[in-house]
């Protein structure tokens, strides 16, 4: 079985990398996938907790919670997309900073 701790390590990775890409990128698309892999650094700290919470058992309830996640954060992209198809159609750009300085 494998360490806890390199499911953290992982958990840890992903989330510095999906905030390094939501800080540093000024594109709209790659906003939204920085916050699906930090979402699913979430998501894999919720399983990797439940299966070590007790050894030989799974708590039903954190996989459940990841399903939910998982079904909530394709709605979240779903409309982020179509806010950003609709910023780019009306707008021709994508860059962040350019959408904030146009007054609708």
């Amino acid at each position: 079985m494998i360490p806890l701790t390199y499911y953290l390590a992982c958990s840890a990775a992903l989330f510095i990398i999906g905030l390094y890409c939501l800080i540093a990128k000024r594109n709209m698309v790659r906003l939204l996938i920085s916050l699906e892999i930090m979402i699913s650094a979430a998501n894999i700290n919720f399983i990797a907790f439940s299966t070590y919470a007790v050894s030989g058992f799974m708590h039903p309830l954190a996989h459940a919670l990841v399903i939910l996640s998982i079904a909530i954060g394709g709605c979240i992209l779903a409309i982020g997309l179509a806010i950003t198809l609709h910023a780019y159609k009306h707008f021709k750009t994508l860059d962040v900073k350019k959408l904030k300085r146009i007054r609708w």
